[in-house]
C-alpha cells in the first residue's frame, strides 16, 4: 500500500539537486504506520509494521517510502511551511524527528533490505541491532543525554 500524499509535485516545477558531501543535511522525520498488506508483517507490533521518511530542505518536502516491490520517492508541491509531519500525526501515525548523518567513511553493516534498513541508510544510522520499525522508533524517540 502506497503512502497517502497531500498533493503530488507538478513535474515541471521540480528541480534535481545532487547530494554533495559537506552539503547541509535535510531535516528528517520517520513515520510509522500499522497497515500490513503482507501477511508476515502482521507479526510485527501493531502501529509499527512499516516506516517511511519525510525530508525537508527548507523549500521542498520529499517522501521516501521503501515498499516491498519498489521504493516510492515523491517530491511534494506544498508550501515550505506546511507541517507534513503533523499531517501524518493527525492521521494517527507515529512520527519522530531524525538526524541525517552525512560524510560517513565506513560502509553500513550488511542487512536484508527492508523498510527499516532503507531508512537507516537514508539517515546514515549504522545500528545492526535495529531490525523492526518498533526498534527504530524506540531508538529515534529516546531522549538525547545531556552533555
Amino acid at each position: 500500500m502506497s503512502t497517502p500524499l497531500p498533493q503530488p509535485c507538478q513535474m515541471d516545477s521540480c528541480q534535481v539537486i545532487p547530494c554533495r558531501e559537506g552539503a547541509d543535511a535535510p531535516h528528517a522525520w520517520v513515520v510509522f504506520r500499522g497497515e500490513a498488506e503482507l501477511w508476515w508483517l502482521r507479526l510485527l507490533k501493531p502501529g509499527f509494521r512499516h516506516c517511511f521518511a519525510l525530508l525537508h530542505d527548507g523549500h521542498r518536502w520529499v517522501i521516501v517510502d521503501p515498499l516491498s516491490s519498489f521504493t516510492d520517492v515523491s517530491v511534494l508541491d506544498l508550501p515550505a511551511a506546511f507541517d507534513l509531519p503533523g499531517w501524518y500525526h493527525g492521521m494517527g501515525m507515529a512520527v519522530t524527528p531524525a538526524t541525517v548523518r552525512r560524510g560517513l567513511n565506513r560502509p553500513a553493516p550488511w542487512a536484508p533490505f527492508t523498510c527499516v534498513e532503507a531508512i537507516k541508510r537514508l539517515l546514515g544510522l549504522h545500528a545492526p541491532g535495529i531490525v523492526t520499525p518498533w526498534q527504530l522508533y524506540r531508538h529515534l524517540a529516546r531522549p538525547v543525554p545531556a552533555a
